[in-house]
């Protein structure tokens, strides 16, 4: 049994609750009666190379006159994390997603979802599974209450839930709306509502922000973090660096229809020995490199923009940059380190610098 503080959306009264993890307690807030309901977090636990795979991804291969779309592709998402599918454009994500849906044909290859062959098996294996696709669309004369209540018979779910969804995403305010007069951020918040219908173990999520703005942007992550803490396993494709970066627990990066890594942001840039860069304000450099830096060893790179010095560099030196640029008698007013992020890992890959 756990106690959780939460606050009434309407009127900010906190109430407290209690439960068990995964579970769902229904509220009404006693100051002014709204109701809602909250979900009782569930700890997430350690994912190790021996935690059960809840997408098992075997020898993929699927050609398209000629053009392998995907070759020989292969990957574990282990039950509980959050993976990322990561890929410019044209690399063969979808495609891949397809396959592990069964929306296509594969030329070879073997994929199961929680245990069940998606071909042999392929109503068992389907049948836990949320799918948002990279175009989400809608009968744009129902409102978002019809549109789940519809989605509800189809996968045979109790169409009470259907408002709670709704709220759960932040769309109770246009219940009552046709879907036509939805922005973009909006429809795709009502789609992954729609995918939470029948709570599914697995989400697939094809390029689940792509194009839309940031608030919609950080909405959709939170979302998606919300359903990996109630137990989900998360596989999303996604070609914004950013947004992988900051909420997987593993990536996957595929280009032209190959797999070429498959690790945390972390391990990627460790193995690629992706350096940290230094930027340093100096008022009155004007553009100019400073030769005192480009002398020290460990310094891979330098550069200026105005009076910010960029260099790239092993970390052990950042201390030695610093009393050289001291001594030659430049005033720092300003440091500030960039690590290495999933963005150089993915370059590096794709240009093939390792």
């Amino acid at each position: 049994m756990i106690e959780k503080t939460v606050m009434c959306p309407s009127c900010k009264n906190t109430i407290t609750v209690q439960g068990n993890p995964g579970e769902k307690t229904y509220i009404t807030c006693p100051n002014c009666n709204t109701k809602g309901v909250f979900t009782f977090p569930v700890a997430k636990p350690e994912l190790t190379s021996a935690a059960p795979s809840a997408i098992e991804v075997h020898g993929l291969t699927k050609i398209y006159d000629g053009l392998r779309a995907t070759d020989n592709v292969s990957f574990n998402v282990r039950t509980g994390e959050i993976f990322g599918f990561l890929g410019p454009n044209g690399a063969g994500k979808t495609t891949t997603i397809k396959a592990i849906l069964g929306l296509i044909h594969m030329n070879s290859g073997v994929i199961r979802i929680n245990g069940f062959d998606i071909i042999s098996n392929s109503i068992n294996s389907r049948k836990n599974v949320g799918y948002l696709p990279e175009r989400v669309s809608f009968y744009e004369n129902l409102t978002p209450l019809q549109t789940l209540n519809f989605f509800c018979e189809l996968r045979g779910a109790d169409k009470s839930i259907a408002p709670s969804l709704i709220k759960e995403v932040g769309l109770e305010d246009a219940i009552d709306r046709k879907v036509g007069t939805f922005s973009k951020g909006m429809v795709q918040l009502l789609g992954v509502a729609q995918v939470m219908i029948g709570n599914p173990s697995v989400y697939i999520l094809d390029e689940p922000v792509a194009g839309l703005d940031a608030r919609w942007v950080k909405i959709i992550r939170e979302k998606i973090k919300m359903l990996n803490e109630k137990g989900a396993t998360i596989f999303f494709s996604s070609h914004i660096l950013s947004e992988v970066e900051s909420i997987c627990d593993r990536v996957v990066i595929i280009n032209k229809g190959k797999l070429i890594a498959e690790d945390t942001v972390d391990n990627l840039n460790k193995y690629l020995r992706i350096k940290p860069r230094l930027e340093i304000y100096i008022p009155g450099l004007n553009g100019k490199i400073p030769e005192e830096t480009e002398a020290i060893e460990g310094v891979e790179a330098v550069d200026v923009k105005d009076d910010t010095l960029i260099i790239t560099c092993e970390p052990t030196v950042k201390g030695d940059i610093i009393t050289a640029l001291q001594n030659a008698g430049f005033k720092i007013v300003n440091i500030k380190t960039i690590e290495p992020s999933l963005e150089d890992a993915f370059v590096k890959l794709i240009e093939g610098d390792v």
